[in-house]
């Protein structure tokens, strides 16, 4: 596969935009085992650029200007064991959207929300399965009720409604 991107980098990388960066990167450091590669600071004494690097992948980063909206991101990361970095991720000041489970397609996994309203699909890979075993996988009442709670508090989460409209998988 051809790639354009520079040496070290992924062809797609996440951009998130934050009202403290350097907060953002000592989250994603002490949550998820970040490497900091390098900031940008501006003569205001904000962030113009910023770049973590987590696993494969650079995160960039830059802070927000006091007259832009808040721009929330949600992105997946994949680590060794999802329960410790979740467990992590709340000691650094997050919070559980999606208690871990374990899905159909061999992933075990939960949602969190920094304290910068980002959220993030924490993932572990602990068996392979083939993509049809998966479907088949999602009859299972408890796989089905995995995948449910998944998208029920994530929607939640959303619409900050006590119920949800997520209809079930089949």
């Amino acid at each position: 596969m051809d790639t354009y991107a520079p040496s070290g980098y992924t062809t797609v990388a996440p951009w998130i935009v934050t009202p403290d960066t350097g907060r953002l990167l000592d989250f994603i450091t002490a949550a998820f085992g970040g490497v900091e590669l390098g900031r940008v600071p501006l003569q205001d004494g904000t962030i113009g650029h910023a770049e973590i690097r987590v696993g494969d992948t650079v995160v960039l980063a830059f802070d927000q200007r006091p007259d832009w909206p808040a721009m929330p991101s949600l992105v997946r990361v994949f680590v060794a064991d999802a329960d410790a970095a979740i467990e992590r991720a709340v000691a650094a000041g997050a919070r559980v959207v999606t208690a871990p489970a374990t899905q159909a397609f061999g992933q075990r996994g939960g949602r969190v929300r920094d304290p910068f309203g980002n959220i993030w699909w924490v993932s572990a890979v602990v068996e392979q399965v083939d993509p049809e075993e998966g479907m088949r996988r999602l009859a299972e009442p408890r796989y089905a009720e995995a995948m449910r709670d998944a998208q029920e508090t994530y929607d939640r989460e959303m619409t900050g409604r006590p119920g949800s409209a997520v209809s079930a998988p089949r």
